[in-house]
């Protein structure tokens, strides 16, 4: 979805530096592999295992939000035709 404001690159740069400096620490325990959907813009975040209804949730909060999603403790958000091998804790 392209946003007037932001290029891609913008938003994902945006919502990674938020989700590591203010939100992984909060949410990172107790929530792998559920989603987290940040508004770039004010830093407010939903966490759920389904990334659409944390997308919902947020944009119910300010419908015309900039959101970045991410897998809580995976390298990415989906995989295609196979699975990621996990780091053992």
């Amino acid at each position: 979805m392209p946003y007037a404001k932001y290029s891609p690159e913008e938003v994902e740069s945006r919502g990674e530096e938020i989700y590591e400096q203010q939100i992984r620490w909060k949410v990172e325990a107790g929530n792998k592999g559920k989603f987290v959907v940040i508004d770039i813009e004010t830093g407010e975040y939903e966490v759920d295992e389904d990334d659409l209804q944390a997308t919902k949730r947020a944009l119910a909060k300010r419908s015309g939000a900039i959101l970045y999603g991410v897998r809580i403790a995976h390298p990415t958000a989906y995989t295609l035709g196979g699975h990621i091998a996990m780091e053992q804790e």
